[in-house]
This record gives C-alpha cells, structure tokens and sequence, in this order.
C-alpha cells in the first residue's frame, strides 16, 4: 500500500519515479479518486451539520400546528437519509480508492537505474571468474538422470510436467544444502530460524504484494480459502502482521525453508528445463523488518548474507542491480544475485533481495513505536533467497563435475554430505 498523504503531497515526484517502471504509470486514477472522496466528505460534513442544526430546532420548538411539526419531522427524516446516502457513497469510493491504490506497483527508490527490461539492469560487481571446463560438460537436468539422483520422468508421472524428484545424493544434496544455510545465517548471520506453515490465509497474500495483482499465478485451496506459499516472505512477513513492535526490538531477523509453490502462469516460452523453474521447489528466505533509518544498510546487509553463501561454496556469480523497468511488483529496489553456469555459459538468477520500504507494512499493518513517548511508524521490510536451493543445486552440478561424470561435493558441504563425490 501506499503512502497517500504524501503522493497527493507530492504528485510530479510520485510520478517520475513511479514511471521509472513503465512511461504509462500514472496516479492520474488516484488523484481523480481522491478527489470525488474528498468532495463527498466535504459535502456529507455539511449536510451532517445542517442536520444538526434542524434536529436542535426542533427538539425546540412548541405550540406548532401538527400539520407544520409532522412537515418538519419527515424534512429531518429526509435529511437522515441523505446523510446516509453520502456515508455509503463515500464508503464505496473509499474501496474503489483502495482497490485501485492495491494494483499500483511500489515507488521506485531514486537511485535504481532508468531501464525497461533486464537488458538494462546493471551489474555492480563480479565475483570469480567465469569459465569453462575444459572438456565437453553436460547440463544439470542430464547429468543428474545420468547418475541416477534427478528423477524427472517420475515427477511427471506422480505430479505432471515442472516437478523434480531428487533421489539418493541427490536428496541428500537438497537437504545438506539446506542445512547448511540454515547453520550459516542462524549462527553466523544472527538471524532466528523459524518454521512456518506452508499455506497462509488470503490477508497474507495480500499483506505482501502477491493479491490482487497476480493471483493467477498461485495455487490455491477453494475449498478453505488458503493459498500454497510462493516464498517463505509471505507467512514470514504476515507473522508480524497488525502487530504493534516495540523499537527496541528492532530489527528483527528471521530465515526460514520452504517449499515454495508457483503455477509460473506467465512462463510460456521461458526455459523451463530440469529445475530451471520448477512449480515446486525449496528455497531458504531471509526476512529483516527494521526502521527506516537503517532500511538501506539492512538492505546490503541481507544482500551480503546470501553472497556469503555463493562465496563459501565456491560459485562464481555476480550481483546485478534491477532497473525501474524490470523490478519486482513490491521492490523499492532489488538487487538479484546470478550464479555462472559454465556448462550452459550463462548467468541464472539465485537470489533476489528487496528492499520494500514501507509498501508491506502498509498493506499487512506492521507498526513499531520508537519510544514509548513517540507516536508509531510504519517498520520497512527488506527479504531475499538465501539461497534457492533447486539453483544452487543446478549451480553446483554444472560447476563441480569432473570429466569422469562425477560431482565433486563442495567442501563446505562434506561434513553433511558425508562424501567426497557423487558418482
């Protein structure tokens, strides 16, 4: 949700930044809104006072005809009645107001990048170098049904098309990955691991950013109203939902796995081979709730967070900050986090970490007070992928294979794995 004081405070620099993600964006629909609320609220309060005034006087008068006292009882009844009319009029644009304010994308911050699409994201660093093996490599989805621990063609038959069984290693390599970055940001990071439901209401949905916007692309339960996460951020995020924090408790820290569920509505025509995109797949997210004043180092904190894991794996990946054009419906700002696939010579995104400033807790009323004395402020959110666990199992089965067909276990991962190599 937005801020609407300060966009109608503030209307040309709303604008500009907001069609930092599409020239087409405007809140011309807002003010328009705004504008019919407030003229009903000027012309309820005076038809309320008018209304006032008449029933005084008339709880005044004496000695009037009945004729005259029965013309004055039903003009306040008349009056009654057009004051409710106004009340339900502005109830409904009220609604209209918020049901439009929901499908606006968040502000863009002033230093994310101008840009349209990912071509113009910008790559802010890279580290390692990227490379190639020097034999021929196979890619993940193949090498992985090769050595028996990637099982595609039983996902398909127990789920249908864009799910993964991982057998043997490979199970045991999603869990010890898991594991291990659990370990890393609990104990490292000071983050608190939680363990959250995997459905959440539809409130939390919304709390977050992904209703109304993008509800066809979540599976959902009719029968009882409850969604499937896409990402640990949603019931993360909504534990904190309506909440009233106390400052000093700030900033909070969790990370949390999950499996995490997406239709990928609108993914036709991307890649979606092997665990590419999958509907299904486990990711550890780390959420921040914190003050404004420390949004933005909060913010390259978590980021580092996740790199740390890339880097004590030994991937080579680059960190890219998204422009206006290509940012997250929630993000103020979003750096994503991409891996070096040497066999399929490219880059894949791994982690995406937001900053959402005050957009969520607008919408799921996270609040905190600074000090008893002060009044209540919205806290700024900021989570991102620490890391997906699928990619980075893709990662490592392109970069660790040898020219025998094996993978080497990353050494981070041995003491989990409880082996060297997978063959």
């Amino acid at each position: 949700m937005h801020d609407l004081k300060w966009i109608m405070d503030n209307v040309d620099e709303a604008t500009t930044l907001l069609q930092k993600r599409h020239p087409d964006l405007d809140w011309s629909i807002i003010v328009e809104l705004n504008e019919q609320r407030r003229a009903a609220s000027s012309a309820h309060n005076d038809k309320r006072a008018e209304q006032n005034r008449l029933s005084k006087e008339f709880g005044q008068l004496k000695g009037l005809p009945a004729d005259e006292m029965t013309a004055r009882r039903d003009a306040l009844r008349d009056m009654s009645n057009e004051v409710k009319d106004l009340e339900g009029h502005i109830k409904a644009v009220e609604e209209t107001l918020e049901a439009a304010l929901m499908l606006i994308p968040n502000i863009p911050q002033a230093v994310v990048p101008p840009g349209r699409s990912e071509d113009d994201n910008v790559v802010v660093k890279v580290v390692g170098e990227p490379f190639e093996h020097p034999f021929v490599g196979v890619e993940h989805d193949a090498i992985g049904e090769t050595l028996g621990i990637l099982d595609f063609e039983g996902a398909s038959r127990i789920s249908g098309a864009g799910f993964a069984v991982y057998r043997g290693a490979g199970a045991r390599l999603e869990r010890a990955l898991a594991s291990f970055m659990l370990d890393t940001h609990s104990e490292a990071h000071g983050y608190e691991e939680v363990l959250t439901p995997f459905v959440v209401l539809r409130d939390c949905m919304v709390g977050t950013g992904q209703l109304p916007k993008f509800e066809e692309d979540a599976y959902q339960t009719a029968q009882d109203g409850l969604f499937l996460i896409p990402t640990a951020e949603v019931p993360v995020t909504n534990l904190y939902r309506g909440l009233m924090l106390d400052g000093a408790d700030l900033p909070m820290r969790n990370v949390a796995f999950s499996a995490c569920f997406r239709r990928e509505a609108g993914s036709h025509g991307r890649d979606v081979r092997g665990l590419t995109r999958t509907h299904q797949f486990q990711k550890i997210e780390l959420v921040q709730l914190t003050t404004p004043e420390e949004s933005e180092a909060a913010h390259e904190a978590l980021t580092r967070h996740a790199e740390t894991i890339l880097e004590k794996l030994g991937l080579v990946y680059r960190r890219v900050e998204l422009c206006g054009g290509d940012l997250g419906f929630s993000a103020s700002r979003c750096f994503d986090l991409e891996v070096w696939l040497p066999v399929q010579k490219r880059w894949r995104e791994i982690s995406s970490c937001s900053n959402f400033q005050d957009f969520q807790a607008r919408r799921a009323n996270i609040r905190y007070r600074p000090t008893p004395s002060e009044k209540p402020r919205f806290v700024h959110t900021i989570n991102g992928s620490g890391l997906a666990i699928g990619r980075t199992v893709m990662a490592i089965l392109e970069h660790y294979q040898t020219a025998e067909g094996t993978i080497t276990v990353p050494e981070v991962l041995r003491p989990y794995m409880r082996m060297i190599v997978i063959s």
